[in-house]
C-alpha cells in the first residue's frame, strides 16, 4: 500500500506538470504558427522562432496540427483550440486533399498550390487520424466522410491483396512511384514498419467514431502483420524496412518507434475487443518496453537508434522522449511494475531540463551526443509538429486520472 501511495503522489505531480506543459504547447502553436497572409499554418519556423519565407507546407504537419488542436479541445473544451482545429481542417480540405485522384498531396507551396503530389500512405493515414479527431471535436459530418473516403482510397490502392499489409507510396495517379522513401533517412522499400504503425493508429482512431466491421477486420490484420513480420520475437525490437513479401531489409533498431509501438498496438488490440489478441499484444508490448530500456542513456533520456547492431546514435530527439513517457506509463499499467513508472518520470525530468525551450517556447528538436542542443533544426516544419508532445501530455493525464480509481 505504501508503494501504491508513493506512485500515486508522483503521478499526481506529473499530471499537474503536464497540464501546464500542454497549455504551453498549444499556446505556442496558436501564437506563432497561423499564416495570416496565405492561410493555414506556416510551413517552417526555425529554432530562433523566425518564419522561413516561402517554405512549403506539409500534409503530415497540417494533419498533426489538426489532431493536436482537436484532441486538446476534446479534453479541455477550450474554444480557441476548436477554432484553430477548424482552420487546419478547412486548409487540409481546400488544399491538401486531391479532388481528382483521391488521397492527399505530400506538400503544397506556401500559397497552397500542389507541390510534391506523390501519395505517401503515411501522410494519408495521418490525415485520417486528424479528421477523425476533428469529428469528435466538432461533430462535423463532412470531416468523418472525408476520413472514410481516405480509408476507402487506401484500401483500393495501397492494400496488398496477395501478401497483406500496405505498400508505401504511389505517384499522384496511384501508379508506381520513382522513389518510395518517406525521408532521406529511409530505405527505398515497398513496406515499412513506420507507415504500418501510423496506419494502425489512424484506423484505431477512426474506429472510435465509425465502428465499421471491415475497419475492425483491417485493424486486426494490421496487428497480425506486426506480430508476424515487424516485431523480432527474439529481441522485442521492430523490423523497420521490408520488401513486398515481408522479407527483412534492415537491422537498425529504433528505440523511439519501439516504445511508441508498445502502447499504440495495445490501444488497437483493446479497441477491437478481441480478448485472445489483446493477451498476445499485452505480452509483446511488455517485451517491447523491456527492450526499449536498452536505449536509455546513463546521462538520461532515450537514445535515437542503434544502427546495424553496433553504432549507437546518442541523439535525444524530442519525439522519442515524448513517446517514451507514454510507453513506460503503459508498461507500468500493464505490469504493475513501479520501475516503469519511475522510468517515465525520469524521462520527463530529462525533458524539463534539456528539451523544453525556455527562451523561445515549445521543445527543442533534440540534444546531440555531446549533451548540447542540436543546432540548425526546425521548431516547426515538415516533421516538427505539436503531436508527439501534446499527445504525451494528453495520454498520460488520461491514463493516470483513470488509474487513480485503482490506486485509491
Amino acid at each position: 500500500m505504501h508503494q501504491h501511495a508513493e506512485i500515486k503522489n508522483k503521478m499526481d505531480c506529473l499530471v499537474a506538470e503536464l497540464e501546464e506543459e500542454l497549455e504551453r504547447i498549444v499556446t505556442y502553436w496558436m501564437e506563432n504558427t497561423p499564416d495570416e497572409e496565405f492561410g493555414g499554418f506556416y510551413g517552417r519556423i526555425d529554432e530562433n522562432n523566425e518564419v522561413v519565407p516561402g517554405a512549403p507546407k506539409g500534409s503530415v504537419l497540417n494533419a498533426r496540427i489538426l489532431w493536436s488542436f482537436s484532441a486538446t479541445f476534446n479534453k479541455s473544451g477550450n474554444p480557441d483550440c476548436l477554432n484553430y482545429a477548424r482552420q487546419a481542417y478547412e486548409y487540409i480540405s481546400d488544399h491538401f486533399i486531391d479532388k481528382e485522384f483521391g488521397g492527399v498531396y505530400w506538400t503544397v507551396d506556401y500559397q497552397g498550390e500542389p507541390a510534391e503530389t506523390k501519395k505517401q500512405v503515411y501522410a494519408i493515414a495521418f490525415t485520417i487520424y486528424g479528421l477523425s479527431e476533428y469529428y469528435l471535436a466538432s461533430a462535423d459530418n463532412a470531416s468523418l466522410e472525408k476520413a472514410k473516403e481516405l480509408f476507402r482510397c487506401l484500401e483500393e490502392h495501397a492494400y496488398d491483396d496477395q501478401e497483406g499489409g500496405y505498400f508505401e507510396a504511389f505517384s499522384r495517379d496511384w501508379s508506381a512511384p520513382g522513389d518510395q522513401r518517406l525521408s532521406v533517412r529511409d530505405a527505398d522499400e515497398k513496406k515499412t514498419m513506420n507507415t504500418h504503425l501510423h496506419m494502425i493508429e489512424a484506423y484505431t482512431n477512426l474506429y472510435k467514431v465509425w465502428p465499421e466491421p471491415v475497419l475492425r477486420t483491417r485493424i486486426i490484420a494490421l496487428l497480425h502483420n506486426f506480430v508476424d513480420h515487424m516485431i523480432d520475437a527474439a529481441t522485442g525490437h521492430l523490423v523497420l524496412f521490408l520488401d513486398e513479401n515481408w522479407n527483412r531489409r534492415s537491422e537498425t533498431v529504433s528505440f523511439g518507434h519501439g516504445i511508441e509501438a508498445a502502447w499504440l498496438l495495445m490501444e488497437a488490440a483493446e479497441i477491437v475487443n478481441d480478448p485472445q489478441l489483446s493477451l498476445t499484444i499485452r505480452k509483446i508490448s511488455l517485451q517491447m518496453s523491456e527492450s526499449a530500456l536498452e536505449g536509455i542513456d546513463e546521462n538520461g533520456g532515450m537514445c535515437y537508434e542503434l544502427e546495424d547492431h553496433s553504432q549507437l546514435n546518442r541523439e535525444k530527439h524530442w519525439w522519442v522522449q515524448a513517446e517514451a513517457m507514454v510507453g513506460f506509463v503503459n508498461a507500468w499499467q500493464l505490469s504493475g511494475n513501479p520501475a516503469f513508472a519511475d522510468e517515465a518520470l525520469l524521462i520527463w525530468y530529462y525533458v524539463k531540463y534539456h528539451i523544453l525551450d525556455r527562451k523561445h517556447g515549445e521543445w527543442h528538436w533534440g540534444i546531440n551526443g555531446s549533451g548540447k542542443v542540436m543546432q540548425g533544426e526546425d521548431k516547426v516544419g515538415i516533421w516538427k509538429c505539436p503531436y508527439h508532445n501534446s499527445r504525451a501530455c494528453l495520454e498520460i493525464i488520461r491514463r493516470v486520472q483513470a488509474e487513480k480509481i485503482l490506486l485509491e
